[in-house]
């Protein structure tokens, strides 16, 4: 196992039970910077003084935290042992799952934020198999958060969806940036080599961008799958 992977684990399983859900929340609880879990996640540095501090004061087996085996505190929640979710539950052991990293940005359904950065914010895990099924490979597969309505009712504001970055020719529903915003709207080809940008709620306007400005536009990936529910 890598050692970002293996991190990233570890520290998921102290979120799992301290039940936080983010890695900002994780490294309030500690009293760190917002960003000092994620950039441990990023660089594979493991949170040993964390889980030793765990063992030491709630009495959870720094085996299982450290290597996730021995006794689960998780186990009296109603779960079975196996992977750590990002909301706390577990996952069967007996099947393969993929890791995908979940980007703290705002990929705005609506008239758009700036990225300024981009940030793991925690891990989601999904059955290998049941992605194939779908044609998709873990590999080219991030996760971003949607802010804003305009997409309602195939996004609402606050969904996590999984994008799929070797699909990046319309039509359907993409993360790109425009004029340095992060996006997610429907993208439709239209007449003369143009491109429309679509809205799913009808509060918003349709923009049209002509075929000599498409290069203000880079499509970083088709949405293929709302976390919980497939687009």
């Amino acid at each position: 196992m890598d050692s970002k992977k293996r991190a990233g684990e570890v520290i998921d399983r102290i979120k799992a039970v301290l039940n936080l859900r983010s890695d900002r929340e994780m490294a309030r609880h500690f009293g760190y910077g917002t960003t000092s879990i994620t950039s441990k996640r990023q660089r594979g540095s493991v949170p040993y003084e964390e889980c030793v501090l765990l063992a030491e004061t709630q009495g959870i087996d720094l085996n299982w935290l450290v290597l996730g085996k021995g006794i689960s505190p998780l186990e009296g929640r109603g779960t079975s042992p196996g992977i750590i979710t990002l909301n706390g539950t577990q996952l069967p052991p007996d099947r393969e799952y993929a890791a995908i990293d979940l980007y703290d940005i705002d990929a705005a359904a609506g008239n758009g934020r700036l990225l300024e950065h981009e940030q793991v914010e925690s891990t989601v895990y999904f059955e290998r198999a049941l992605l194939e099924e779908r044609g998709l490979c873990a590999d080219t597969l991030i996760g971003a958060r949607v802010s804003g309505d305009s997409m309602n009712d195939t996004l609402k504001d606050g969904d996590r969806v999984l994008v799929d970055r070797t699909q990046v020719k319309p039509d359907g529903v993409f993360l790109f940036r425009m004029d340095d915003e992060l996006r997610i709207k429907r993208l439709q080809r239209a007449a003369g080599g143009a491109l429309r940008i679509l809205s799913d709620n009808s509060r918003y306007s349709a923009e049209l961008v002509r075929p000599e400005e498409l290069d203000k536009i880079e499509i970083i990936g088709r949405c293929e799958v709302v976390i919980g529910r497939i687009i």
